[in-house]
């Protein structure tokens, strides 16, 4: 019998769609807009992928929300964590009295007690779902001391101790538990300071390693900044996206570096990390939500301006969580417009682009090739894909 870890974190990933860029103290505020928790429903998929062993597993989690509550509902056997005794691994409720039950009675502390405890089980594996933040506090808890795969959920979602997505996460379990995979390697653990990161500062900071199956083809790469040598490919790629702009067009300008150059173009007020609108080249809004667009481009002629994460390759599902699924179902894959200059092209070594919504359906329907404006008359044929 194997022993399997899951730790959830359930709010991880509501900050996104509704425009706050994280969920670090900001929980209540992103339930307050309308946010919906999916962290649960993203380790779902994860873990269906091992129900084919599933005779074979012991599920070691947290009552509730934390993991047990989806192990019981898939029909593993689960072993749940006891309640502490003292209190002293238990922190303060998040956003007590403001989130419903049971959002409101998980916290870091939680999760790094969870981590603790399945390393005293001697778990073959952890797997964990959530962002940036919640992979600092497994390595706190665990550094180097047991096999991890984190299921992405979160809003920035930098390390590469993430799978793809939910799926991958839970095919490398799979290989690992069945030993077709059986080595390891040591992934970095990067977070950045999510208060700065609101002010359109970002600081990637290295906290430590975890160690993952070693098998890179189901696990994402780290995300890369826009080197300072593109700058002048920017100018050139916004040009052309500014050139190729229709009249009476709504204009979704995604977040990002690349983007943003086409807002300068425009003399535009920009938000760097965020969505803006724009129509006929004259400010809608900034920094909209993904209701708030929805609602200002129903039933409207719209196209959406977006571009890669740099070294990830990702168009949707890290850190535009506010092009929800609604969002770009209403624009229309014919619609949307990839900017990438070739220095970031390059860096994925021909590895396709990578669409992880929370909306599988909608993910596998983005799949094809696409033209990429890289520069002024310039386009390149790439292909996205889903895993």
């Amino acid at each position: 019998m194997k022993k399997i870890g899951l730790i959830v974190n359930p709010i991880a990933g509501m900050g996104g769609s509704v425009g706050l860029k994280g969920t670090d103290n900001t929980a209540a505020e992103a339930f307050r807009r309308g946010a919906i928790p999916r962290a649960g429903d993203r380790a779902k998929s994860a873990l269906s992928e091992l129900l084919p062993i599933k005779e074979e597993l012991f599920i070691y989690t947290c009552p509730g929300s934390m993991g047990g509550d989806i192990a019981e509902e898939l029909g593993f056997r689960t072993v749940v964590k006891p309640e502490a005794s003292d209190g002293a691994a238990k922190a303060a409720p998040v956003d007590a009295g403001v989130l419903p039950d049971p959002l409101s009675k998980t916290s870091a502390a939680d999760t790094k007690s969870l981590a603790e405890w399945l390393l005293e089980n001697k778990v073959d594996l952890i797997l964990f779902a959530g962002g940036d933040g919640t992979a600092r506090d497994v390595y706190q808890a665990v550094e180097l001391s047991a096999c991890c795969v984190g299921i992405p959920a979160g809003v920035k979602i930098h390390s590469p101790v993430y799978a793809k997505n939910p799926k991958a996460a839970g095919l490398l379990a799979l290989l690992w538990l069945t030993g077709k995979v059986s080595m390891t390697q040591e992934e970095e653990v990067l977070d950045i300071d999510e208060e700065q990161y609101r002010k359109e500062q970002i600081n990637t900071r290295l906290y430590g390693y975890l160690k993952v199956p070693k098998e890179r083809s189901f696990t994402q790469n780290r995300k890369a900044p826009t080197p300072l040598s593109d700058a002048a490919a920017i100018d050139s790629i916004a040009y052309e996206a500014v050139r190729q702009m229709e009249p009476d067009t709504f204009y979704i300008i995604g977040a990002g570096t690349t983007t943003r150059g086409v807002m300068e173009i425009l003399g535009l007020k920009n938000t760097l990390i965020g969505v803006d609108l724009v129509y006929n080249k004259k400010l809608v809004a900034n920094d909209l939500g993904g209701s708030e667009l929805l609602s200002l481009i129903k039933g409207k002629r719209t196209k959406l301006v977006v571009t890669i994460t740099g070294g990830q390759g990702y168009l949707f599902g890290r850190g535009n969580q506010q092009l929800t699924p609604d969002v770009i179902r209403e624009v229309g894959k014919e619609n949307i417009i990839i900017l990438a200059t070739k220095t970031k092209l390059a860096a994925l070594s021909g590895q396709p682009l990578l669409v992880d919504t929370y909306d599988e359906g909608l993910n596998h329907s983005l799949c094809g090739y696409y033209r990429v404006i890289a520069g002024c008359g310039e386009t390149i044929v790439c292909k996205v894909s889903d895993n």
